[in-house]
């Protein structure tokens, strides 16, 4: 039986250098870092001089597979890499943690899916969000049924401030060639998973409006507004952008049994002493509304994130523990996130599943007409504080 996972970072840029420091300081149980992967030799031989030298550094794909030192990886690449990476990882018998978003399309998801299946490793999202005790709670007031049958889904995510240094300081990001989007693929994949992940729930179609380099200097969307329609009637409000401070981080999900927000780090639950469905039938006062009680609903624990998140994965190879995020779920938010881009695209109502084909062709057509040429250039940057 395996008492350790081997691990390997594959892509040491800013998010992954903040995987190797919390692996190289043994904060994860059960998890060694044993080796890097990096094209870029100067960002992959900062691994072996600032953290372990006992760490194989790979600057080669079929070297870094076929060395037999690590048991899983942890994909931390531009997000056009995260499939391919993951095939073939998972080809090689290897468990894979995988950083959000899973991918660039659902099409490319797809295939990673069916790849992991078929291998039968474990595989995880890097959705640390997920471990946020807040919304957390949140699920179990709406999967136990306390907060009734959804009626409506209002979230303003606003707080991703992002000044056009960000931007620059990589020829990757920002554009459809090397990222394929903007605020929805890069910051906003955490509240696209949850959006699914704490509801259940998946639109029946949405309309969309982005808008492209509104704020900055940027070819891809960082100002969206999004309607999306229910199959038991329910709607949902999604507006989210980069440009904008101060920002606000509100979710508001109204029931049949009451309103639920998180905002500012708090959870509030303004319950219906009856449904509001059963009031609506027996009221006869004309003027007048259900008795409401706000609640306080205790919240317990701590949001252990990114670490938390790995070692959830560790656990799940070493013991069997259920997953957290489960790999396969990463396709939900990012068919939300294709859906608004190609609403707006084709201005029209996106019906669900999506057409991923044409999808994929919609995203050709951009990455073609792309006039954007950058520096090749990657900056570090702190991540800390960030998601």
């Amino acid at each position: 039986m395996m008492e350790e996972v081997r691990i390997g970072i594959i892509g040491v840029g800013t998010m992954g250098t903040a995987h190797a420091k919390y692996l190289s300081q043994n904060e994860v149980k059960g998890a060694r870092l044993t080796a890097v992967i990096d094209q870029n030799e100067e960002k992959a031989n900062w691994v072996k001089e600032n953290l372990n030298d006992d760490v194989a550094v790979f600057y080669d794909y079929d070297t870094f597979f076929g060395s037999g030192l690590v048991d899983a990886v942890l994909i931390a690449t531009p997000h056009y890499a995260h499939a391919s990476l993951a095939i073939k990882a998972f080809e090689c018998g290897l468990h894979v943690l995988c950083e959000k978003p899973a991918g660039v399309y659902t099409k490319q998801v797809r295939e990673m899916n069916d790849a992991a299946k078929k291998s039968g490793s474990v595989f995880s999202m890097m959705y640390n969000q997920r471990t946020n005790p807040l919304y957390q709670k949140l699920r179990d007031l709406i999967q136990t049924g306390e907060l009734g049958e959804i009626r409506r889904i209002n979230w303003i995510i606003t707080n991703w401030y992002r000044s056009q240094s960000y931007y620059d300081s990589g020829s990757w990001r920002a554009t459809w060639a090397g990222e394929g989007g903007g605020v929805l693929i890069n910051q906003c994949p955490h509240q696209l998973d949850l959006w699914q992940w704490m509801t259940g729930m998946m639109p029946t179609r949405m309309r969309s409006f982005c808008y492209f380099g509104k704020h900055r200097d940027i070819e891809v969307e960082d100002d969206v507004t999004a309607f999306a329609e229910y199959e038991n009637g329910a709607t949902g409000v999604f507006i989210t952008t980069t440009g904008e401070a101060p920002g606000t981080n509100r979710l508001e999900i109204a029931g049949d049994h009451g309103k639920v927000v998180i905002e500012d780090g708090k959870l509030t639950f303004w319950r219906l002493r009856i449904p509001e469905s059963q009031f609506n039938k027996e009221y006869k006062g004309g003027f007048g509304s259900p008795e409401c009680w706000k609640c306080e609903i205790p919240v317990v624990g701590e949001e252990t994130g990114h670490i938390g998140i790995t070692q959830n994965f560790v656990d799940a190879i070493l013991s069997g523990v259920p997953l957290i995020a489960p790999g396969h779920e990463g396709i939900n938010g990012l068919m939300l996130s294709n859906a608004m881009q190609l609403s707006t695209w084709l201005e029209d109502w996106i019906e669900f599943p999506i057409d991923e084909e044409l999808y994929y062709q919609q995203l050709q057509e951009k990455i073609n007409l792309s006039t954007v040429s950058k520096e090749d250039k990657s900056i570090k940057l702190d991540v800390t504080g960030t998601h």
